[in-house]
């Protein structure tokens, strides 16, 4: 008989209490994992008093980088013992570098939950409505999981055709464009095989991948005759190829973003209102993952609404503590939208500085 996970901390708790809840999980010998147990007696603060809110977690280093090389079997709270071991691990993607490496047991399932509820707010196919199409990267990353589970949540199948990430941006950076091209289509011709024999609605795609799509005429027409669903991911995509995919390229599917990654999680796109001016705004799982948009030069100074800063990502979760990390991120902060207690995201784009063209995205 399986026993009852252990719940430390639920999202019905007031900011102090959730945080102090945490703190306690993560920092208290019975629960807390062997990395955060040792990381704090390097600390020069006791985070069991001194963290009380989302602003104190500005005490801690960041220690993302340290996340390529440990292992993992010390990120794992002592307190999940309790239930049933389910743990998984999951790479970064490599764009800022080496892989960093999460463990995973039900924290992001827990988020697909809502993820699946904002889905179905877009009117993206539901229970019985067709399978789904993942053309994008499985393992060693997360999100191949997270589309399949959201299939899952639907009865329905999930068809995988997995590509690497990894080969695609090393291609590009190398100044091999002609075989990133190659690698594009030889995801696009198992992609028409599945499309052309199964009953997919619901296809999940990067923007690069849509717009090869597009202009692949037999498929496009597959895709627009049987997909009522189209998710993207993955890279960014300036606000008029967006249009022009919701409208002119695919006007009969509802056509919906996820912002996100390995270390933070996902953010969906919040439904479309007259205040978010046609724009793509993505909100955070709150209160597990949230997103503060800062000043570059400045790390720690929020900007303004309707300005653009780096995004300041942090997870606090049952499984993981990530404090405040910076990512190669570029985001446009938005008001938050009526009982939602967490900022928009809009615009996302590659952090670039002066000499430096930002981070190889490829397909991924």
């Amino acid at each position: 008989m399986l026993e009852t996970p252990v719940e430390p901390f639920t999202a019905d708790l007031a900011p102090e209490e959730f945080l102090s809840a945490a703190m306690r999980w993560h920092f208290s010998p019975e629960t807390g994992s062997p990395y955060w147990l040792k990381r704090a007696a390097e600390l020069d603060f006791d985070p069991l008093t001194a963290v009380r809110s989302w602003a104190d977690l500005d005490r801690f280093p960041d220690v993302s980088e340290e996340w390529r090389d440990i292992s993992v079997d010390d990120l794992v709270p002592a307190g999940t013992g309790r239930d049933t071991w389910d743990f998984q691990v999951f790479d970064s993607g490599g764009t800022t570098g080496r892989p960093k490496r999460i463990v995973e047991s039900r924290s992001r399932r827990n988020g697909v939950l809502w993820v699946s509820e904002i889905l179905a707010e877009h009117g993206v196919p539901g229970e019985g409505e067709g399978h789904w199409l993942h053309l994008g990267p499985t393992g060693p990353h997360i999100v191949g999981r997270s589309v399949g589970l959201l299939a899952q949540l639907r009865r329905t199948f999930c068809h995988f055709i997995d590509f690497d990430p990894r080969w695609v941006k090393g291609s590009v950076k190398a100044g091999r464009s002609e075989e990133a091209g190659r690698y594009v289509r030889h995801i696009l011709a198992q992609a028409a095989d599945i499309l052309a024999t199964q009953p997919v609605s619901v296809l999940f795609a990067t923007p690069p991948v849509l717009e090869a799509i597009a202009a692949d005429e037999k498929l496009l027409d597959l895709v627009r005759r049987k997909v009522r669903g189209i998710i993207w991911a993955g890279t960014s995509v300036s606000p008029e190829t967006l249009r022009v995919l919701e409208e002119e390229v695919f006007p009969r599917a509802a056509v919906v973003g996820l912002y996100g990654n390995t270390m933070m999680g996902i953010a969906p796109q919040r439904p479309k209102s007259p205040a978010d001016e046609g724009r793509c705004v993505f909100v955070p799982f709150h209160p597990f993952s949230r997103v503060k948009v800062v000043d570059p030069d400045a790390t720690t100074t929020e900007v303004g609404y309707g300005e653009r800063g780096q995004a300041r990502i942090s997870l606090v979760s049952r499984d993981l503590l990530l404090p405040w990390t910076l990512e190669r991120d570029s985001v446009l902060r938005v008001a938050p939208s009526a009982g939602c207690p967490q900022d928009g995201l809009a615009d996302i784009r590659p952090l670039t500085t002066d000499g430096d063209r930002g981070p190889i995205e490829g397909v991924y």
